[in-house]
């Protein structure tokens, strides 16, 4: 069956980073879009970043752009999300997600469990 993980996430000062990992099992890693949202308390969830692991194409939300980086190791079935810059705005519970094929364009079939992100001011 499906399993996505998301882990990595912390307290952390404005400014600083954090990597988040995401491990996926259960289906052809290759073939498949993996992104990341986050829910800041009190708000909708939101789309932050995709990487289709077919070729590694990547998307991000203009919030993050240039300060996140995600990326993927597909011999590992593992995506990462390195997070540069925090800033108090970037506080949420982070999930990695999966697609509903090899693009970023296509809707979320399978959520992970999250993983915290605390950024202090």
């Amino acid at each position: 069956d499906v399993q996505l993980q998301a882990s990595g996430g912390g307290l952390v000062q404005a400014g600083g980073s954090l990597r988040l990992s995401c491990a996926a099992s259960g289906f052809t890693f290759d073939d498949y879009a993996i992104g990341w949202f986050r829910q800041a308390p009190g708000k909708e969830r939101e789309g932050v970043s995709c990487i289709e692991n077919s070729d590694g194409t990547t998307t991000y939300q203009d919030s993050v752009k240039g300060r996140f980086t995600i990326s993927s190791d597909n011999a590992k079935n593992m995506v990462y999300l390195q997070m540069n810059n925090l800033t108090p705005e970037d506080t949420a519970v982070y999930y990695c997600a999966l697609a509903g094929g090899s693009s970023c364009e296509y809707g979320v079939n399978y959520w992970g469990k999250g993983t915290l992100v605390t950024v202090s001011s």
